[in-house]
């Protein structure tokens, strides 16, 4: 299967499909994590100025997303990296982090981080194929990339 028919594209998050598909992200952490254990930034948060957010859309269908927070220390943080269930296995995962990742390169950024449970095996493997190492903690986080 291919992604081939799914456009990536800087949009706001607050759409009524993109909204849905982060309360697809909520529901997907909680059925792993107690609520204390959830970390997701909201909608509010998402929309800050230091954040780039992307959208990946197959026949205008919002089926993934990924942000990126900036800081003006020179390092960058991903943020709501996920795929709908229905878009799951095509890669596009990888090609939301390549695009997330190429945007860090343009912006010149010397170390990205990322959180993710150890309990969203999918992701961590994805992140691990991708270079990701874990690493002390950053705001309480737990992998990062400083060769981006």
């Amino acid at each position: 299967m291919t992604d081939a028919l799914h456009v990536l594209a800087e949009e706001a998050p607050d759409s009524p499909d993109v909204v849905a598909l982060i309360e697809a992200s909520d529901a997907y952490s909680l059925e792993r994590y107690p609520p204390e254990g959830h970390f997701g930034t909201d909608v509010a948060g998402l929309k800050s100025p230091d954040i780039t957010f992307l959208v990946a859309r197959r026949g205008g269908v919002a089926e993934g997303c990924g942000a990126m927070k900036w800081f003006a220390d020179g390092t960058a943080e991903l943020k709501r990296v996920f795929v709908s269930e229905a878009a799951r296995g095509c890669g596009l995962g990888r090609r939301l982090m390549a695009r997330l990742e190429a945007l860090a390169a343009e912006h010149r950024v010397k170390r990205l981080y990322l959180e993710t449970g150890p309990l969203n095996t999918e992701a961590v493997a994805m992140y691990r194929r991708l270079g990701y190492v874990e690493c002390g903690p950053f705001w309480n986080h737990r992998h990062c990339r400083s060769d981006v």
